[in-house]
């Protein structure tokens, strides 16, 4: 299959990922300012879900500039991927709503789970391209991606009695991941 029908697929998928979450905000019931402040909670667990969805779209991006085949395995842990990254909407919805220790336990692992499947998606990919691949010199040992699955994993535990340090440790994944891994960039030249 061509790289470029997997990444154009890839984008659908989460348009409409995204698109499904802005339609779970509602707008206040009231016209006070109030009102909107209620929405905080549920607005900014849209805003880190928002911000996750758009590291993948990113980083996907980016790895898959580095790719030359796709194999039958990439398709299936794409797919993968896609299916974690596709529940996103949902915990985001249910924490945003309650936010408590299960909501927020389950949100992270959705995020753990999407994380650990980009993991495999990088190494099916890698396996494919050979250890002297652009894409080998350009992702390494991945210590960011092992790194995340960690912190996640922590935020996991802490969730069960301290939600928001959860979410703290969420943000700090997030922000790891912000900047595009600048290595493929610089390889691509």
């Amino acid at each position: 299959m061509e790289r470029d029908r997997l990444t154009a697929f890839t984008d659908g998928v989460l348009a409409i990922i995204v698109t499904i979450m802005v339609l779970e905000l509602r707008p206040p019931e009231g016209a006070a300012f109030a009102d909107l402040f209620a929405l905080c909670p549920k607005f900014l667990g849209y805003l880190l879900s928002f911000v996750y969805i758009a590291i993948y779209w990113n980083n996907h991006h980016h790895m898959f500039q580095a790719v030359q085949k796709v194999t039958g395995g990439a398709l299936w842990a794409n797919m993968h991927l896609l299916f974690w990254i596709s529940l996103i909407p949902f915990v985001t919805d249910w924490m945003g709503e309650r936010f408590a220790a299960i909501p927020v336990a389950t949100y992270g692992v959705v995020l753990m789970s999407a994380g650990a499947a980009y993991f495999i998606l990088s190494r099916v990919l890698l396996a494919s391209a050979g250890p002297t691949s652009l894409l080998a010199r350009a992702l390494g040992r991945d210590v960011k991606g092992i790194a995340s699955l960690v912190i996640y994993a922590l935020a996991v535990a802490v969730a069960l009695f301290a939600p928001w340090l959860a979410c703290a440790l969420y943000v700090v994944v997030a922000l790891l991941w912000l900047v595009p891994d600048q290595r493929i960039e610089r390889l691509l030249g």
